[in-house]
């Protein structure tokens, strides 16, 4: 085509990939930015795994125990945020713009995903960390899940210095809170369940049943009490515990705020705050679990 000819074009026809025939994808030019160092990387990273899923409860939840695996490289994080970032859409990520509805909408995504969060039991675990057990495991346990969530305030900390240098379509503030708070509660409810079974009080109940307790027992920083009666699931998570875990998120999801720092230093604070708050909760369990199994009767877990 000639220069005159292209100027003939009119401007709302979109210009074709040279010998394709198919509209140019401004998009695709992005994605083929991923893997590169700096913010262009970044977003190139997110945006090519945006384009993975449509939202079901399925591929969400496949999506967020990705994301609690302690073995990820940054680049699978930054993949898998972008995932998680495109399936919210299927769920009316509208209600994000609005303070007090986007607690309520986190909320009801975790309670959706909790169930699936896989907790592994102590003999999995055993062979999983070659054979140590006891005080050992849990520390091993508590240790990794800190960096779990290191990694991920990391990740998001970094794209979210994107937004001062350009400010993709896909990457809107609250929506990049929203996955960063959601991916590590399902960090740190792995981690409580483990290590109930580390000290040899295992939370009872089917898949909800257990994802409740669990999420009753991270919204109040304290192990699940055995011997509460039982219920169901209204009985556990009534009004009380609901805004309880209403409250927990809203002071992650205060924190998380850090991410949106100028350039990297979110990145840095969104780690650093990441590591301390799950480090602190999982020694808040451990602390609870001895005192349950004292109580209890069985024995105190090797050192």
């Amino acid at each position: 085509m000639s220069r005159s000819d292209r100027a003939d074009i009119p401007p709302d026809v979109p210009a074709q990939d040279s010998g394709s025939g198919r509209p140019a994808d401004p998009a695709g030019d992005r994605r083929g930015d991923a893997g590169k160092p700096g913010p262009a990387g970044d977003a190139a990273m997110v945006e090519a795994g945006a384009v993975e899923g449509t939202g079901t409860v399925e591929e969400l939840s496949g999506t967020v125990v990705e994301l609690t695996a302690d073995d990820l490289e940054p680049a699978q994080r930054k993949r898998l945020l972008g995932r998680m970032i495109n399936q919210f859409r299927g769920r009316g990520v509208g209600e994000l713009f609005k303070p007090r509805a986007a607690i309520r909408w986190m909320a009801d995504v975790i309670g959706d995903i909790a169930p699936h969060v896989p907790i592994r039991d102590l003999e999995t675990l055993r062979r999983h960390y070659g054979g140590i057990e006891g005080e050992v495991l849990a520390e091993r346990l508590v240790r990794n899940a800190s960096r779990t969530t290191a990694g991920i305030g990391a990740t998001g900390g970094s794209v979210g210095a994107i937004q001062w240098v350009a400010t993709p379509t896909l990457l809107s503030a609250p929506v990049l809170l929203a996955a960063e708070t959601i991916a590590v509660v399902a960090v740190e409810v792995k981690l409580i369940g483990e290590l109930h079974e580390v000290y040899g009080v295992p939370v009872a109940g089917g898949g909800a049943e257990r994802a409740v307790a669990l999420l009753q027992a991270w919204s109040s920083g304290r192990g699940v009490n055995p011997l509460l009666p039982g219920g169901g699931m209204a009985a556990i998570l009534g009004t009380a515990a609901r805004k309880e875990l209403r409250d927990m998120l809203l002071r992650r999801f205060g924190r998380n705020l850090t991410t949106l720092g100028p350039m990297l230093t979110g990145a840095a604070v969104a780690s650093l705050l990441n590591r301390r708050a799950t480090r602190s909760l999982g020694d808040r369990i451990r602390d609870d679990l001895r005192g349950e199994r004292k109580a209890l009767g069985g024995p105190r877990p090797p050192a």
